[in-house]
This record gives structure tokens, C-alpha cells and sequence, in this order.
């Protein structure tokens, strides 16, 4: 499980600019580098955000500012709120954007997120609220907690005792615009969701 839910949304893609941006042989590197020092994978310090920002300052100083910028907005945009504190913010990595896509069109996804938009829920109740059948509900559930749309909330003790996660939508609302033919999807954190973000602490972007 990911230290901060809003960063589930982003490591995939995060590790994928790096290498797409710096190579294959820096990316060896830097991985090196996070082993030697910090004892962790790419992955793992993308989740703790500090120990990449370390290593990479290591290799480009101060231009490791510039870089982490733009390596994430090539994923997001993040308009600065005039007067709440919950974000927008618009999914520009393509890959990510498909699957917000596809898990709004596919009707159950739809009915799964739709179930704890307002209150978190263990696995099995989101079934039953969902209304949808248990052999492709645990997948399809499985799938959106993988890929960062359903976070875990806090648990309730399940009838052999043990404590079971429930889970909730990591946004309170969606949009999705037309812009040039293109569907430009945009997501509003759940208030404060942001700013937990080791990755939007150490990077902050807006549009």
C-alpha cells in the first residue's frame, strides 16, 4: 500500500516519464543509486518522494528542480483553487486518462465508484450496493484499487474478528471536457487530499 492514496494515481506513470526523459542507462543508474543509499526501488522512493528528490539532486543539482516538474506534468495540471481548498486536476498522461475513461463508461466500474463516492465501504458491501455480480466484482474492485481510483478508508472488524479495509473514491467529483476532438478528463480531490501528497509537497505545480 502506497504511504499517501494520491500517489497510487501517479507512480506508474511517474516511473515511465523518468525513463522516457532521462534513458534507460540514467534510469539503471539512478536506481543504483536509491539502492546504495536509501535501500529502496524506483518505485518505493517515487512513493517516498524525498529519497528521489535526494538522488536526483545528487545527479542534476539544482536543475532536479526543473526536471521533477516536468516529469509530473506530463501526468497532471493542477488548477489552484480561488476559493476551496479540494483541487482540480487534469489527467494529462494518456494511459492514466484511459482508464478514468474506461471505468466511467463500463457500467459497473461506474456503479462500484458511484457506491463510495460519499462513504467508505468493505469489499463486499460494495457488491451488494452495487448491485453487481461477486465473480467480476472482486476483479473489477481489485482493478480500481490498483490503479488508484478506490483508497483505503479505515476498517470494520469482519466475522472471524480480524479488521477488513474499507474502501472510498479518492475524488468527490469528475469532469470530462471536449477540447479539439479530444476528451480532457478532470478530477477534484477530496478536500486536503493534495497536500498529503509527498510527491505535491516536494513539486508543486499549478496551471
Amino acid at each position: 500500500m502506497l504511504e499517501n492514496d494520491l500517489d497510487a494515481l501517479l507512480v506508474s506513470s511517474f516511473r515511465r516519464y523518468v525513463e522516457d526523459n532521462l534513458g534507460k542507462e540514467m534510469l539503471n543508474k539512478i536506481e543504483q543509486r536509491l539502492l546504495e543509499r536509501h535501500g529502496v526501488s524506483l518505485v518505493q522512493a517515487i512513493q517516498n518522494f524525498h529519497k528521489l528528490d535526494d538522488v536526483l539532486r545528487e545527479f542534476f543539482g539544482v536543475g532536479a528542480n526543473g526536471l521533477e516538474q516536468k516529469l509530473l506534468q506530463n501526468i497532471v495540471n493542477i488548477e489552484k483553487p480561488k476559493q476551496s481548498n479540494s483541487n482540480w486536476i487534469q489527467i494529462k498522461d494518456s494511459k492514466l486518462a484511459k482508464i478514468f475513461l474506461e471505468s466511467f463508461v463500463e457500467q459497473d466500474k461506474n456503479s462500484i465508484i458511484g457506491s463510495v463516492i460519499d462513504t467508505p465501504l468493505v469489499i463486499s458491501d460494495i457488491i451488494e450496493k452495487s448491485k453487481i455480480s461477486k465473480t467480476s466484482g472482486y476483479r473489477k474492485i481489485n482493478f480500481l484499487i490498483n490503479h488508484g481510483l478506490l483508497v483505503p478508508n479505515g476498517f470494520e472488524l469482519g466475522n472471524n474478528g480480524k479488521k477488513v479495509a474499507k474502501y472510498e473514491a479518492i475524488f468527490e467529483n469528475i469532469r470530462m471536457d471536449v477540447d479539439k476532438n479530444l476528451v480532457v478528463v478532470k478530477i477534484q480531490l477530496k478536500k486536503n487530499l493534495q497536500y498529503k501528497s509527498p510527491i505535491f509537497q516536494t513539486v508543486p505545480i499549478y496551471s
